[in-house]
């Protein structure tokens, strides 16, 4: 955080971005005439420039003092959910008469004025190993059920309401020759009202708490992690 401690509007930003280590050796960044390029650059890089420039602007206008009453605070885990700045960022923004997120810009450059809902989950199968070759019909195959829990779980995608469903993440099996004993996928979820976001969620544990077909346990870990902001 840097700015007024006393302070009635808070800048809100974020320096992390979802590229995986080692991408700036293939992406480095770099200017192309008068636009910037590279990992990042649009989310939200772009951002933390215009806020301090803004700032940069009024304390020139100031005649070189300050702007009171503004706070710039910059997050280093917003892409993973903000789980160790969430409570840094609801305790600076506690008693301000705003907050200005500075995120990329919606279609056409349009300011963004709302924020879709997001929850998170993570499906865990457990089955039990075989051998592939000599015995698979020992085995309890997870790689099945979570396959078929990411078709059902996508299925309940309402894309005319601004809901998604999103499979990201999938994994199962230790060998290649073996019933694979333990299985996991993650989901993304995005929605534009509340409603539609308990709904989801009922759903998603309705598929938990059902019987496997195939003799599994599934558990159900996550849940919602953000309201949508109209």
């Amino acid at each position: 955080g840097w700015g007024d401690t006393r302070h009635q509007l808070l800048l809100l930003t974020h320096f992390d971005t979802v590229w995986p280590l080692g991408t700036t050796t293939h992406s480095p960044f770099r200017c192309d005439g008068d636009v910037a390029r590279g990992p990042g650059s649009f989310d939200m890089k772009a951002g933390i420039v215009i806020a301090v420039h803004a700032l940069a602007i009024l304390k020139e206008l100031r005649g070189g003092t300050p702007m009171p009453g503004i706070r710039l605070l910059a997050t280093a885990d917003e892409e993973l959910g903000s789980a160790d700045s969430r409570p840094v960022i609801e305790a600076e923004a506690a008693g301000c008469r705003g907050v200005l997120v500075f995120e990329g810009a919606g279609a056409n450059g349009a300011l963004k004025t709302a924020r879709k809902g997001t929850s998170s989950y993570t499906l865990q199968v457990t089955g039990r190993a075989a051998h592939a070759g000599l015995e698979p019909e020992k085995g309890i195959n997870s790689a099945l059920d979570v396959s078929r829990l990411a078709l059902e779980a996508a299925a309940l995608a309402c894309p005319n309401r601004g809901t998604t469903v999103t499979p990201t993440m999938l994994t199962s099996g230790s060998a290649r020759n073996t019933v694979p004993e333990y299985a996991e996928l993650t989901l993304d979820i995005r929605v534009t009202e509340v409603a539609e976001q308990e709904r989801v969620d009922h759903a998603l544990r309705q598929l938990a708490a059902a019987a496997s077909p195939h003799g599994s346990r599934i558990e159900l870990v996550g849940g919602p992690n953000r309201p949508p902001m109209p």
